[in-house]
């Protein structure tokens, strides 16, 4: 179970939520508990062969406020499904729309030649706008992590396809590490939907 916690924008927190904090932050003042902890995604796993693609530009990911910062969230289920929360001490390394963007710009590299937004190349244009990145706790030794993305290819302009993809892995242990080890498996599998789904949309070489 989480240690530690920090609200988002609610007043309110439900008597079952408020009583399963209560129970935690009796944990809360050990020493490992006092350092702040870093997480990124890990090694990156080779992707497996396939077939070239033409050159796109993959935009930064985009993540509403929650969601775009460096905090670990979570999300209990079973006491109140409407609050999110994070970690006290521990974070990404980074906010994980950053990670996603490096991660997917990584596995699209290796069929092709990946651009950003930047480059004044004509080309098609991947955009990936992150919805959901948590740790869902559906009991209290019982979590899985979460990771929702809606996709648009574009090209001049015009939306060549769109589609929302949704991962989810379970998570090893209760806690920080868990969640963010199943984070990273949940968008290893959604990098991967979002690469097979791209290779087969019908793109136009850059010019």
């Amino acid at each position: 179970m989480p240690r530690s916690t920090r609200r988002f924008g609610f007043s309110g927190t439900a008597p079952a939520l408020l009583l399963a904090l209560g129970v935690l932050s009796g944990c809360a003042g050990t020493p490992a508990a006092l350092s702040d902890i870093r997480y990124d995604f890990g090694p990156a796993t080779p992707p497996a062969a396939s077939g070239t693609m033409p050159a796109v530009k993959v935009l930064d990911v985009t993540a509403p406020d929650p969601l775009n910062s460096d905090n670990l969230n979570y999300r209990l289920n079973y006491a109140d499904a409407h609050q999110l929360a994070s970690y006290a001490n521990s974070h990404w390394t980074m906010p994980p729309s950053q990670l996603l963007t490096q991660r997917l710009r990584t596995a699209l590299s290796s069929r092709g030649t990946v651009l950003t937004g930047a480059d004044g190349v004509r080309a098609p244009v991947l955009r990936i706008d992150l919805q959901e990145f948590e740790q869902v706790f559906d009991g209290r030794d019982e979590s899985h992590g979460a990771v929702t993305a809606r996709v648009t290819l574009l090209q001049d302009g015009k939306v060549l396809g769109q589609r929302t993809f949704i991962a989810r892995a379970p998570a090893s242990s209760s806690d920080a590490a868990g969640g963010a080890r199943a984070l990273a498996a949940a968008s290893d599998d959604l990098v991967a939907q979002v690469a097979a789904w791209l290779g087969v949309q019908a793109l136009v070489a850059a010019q």
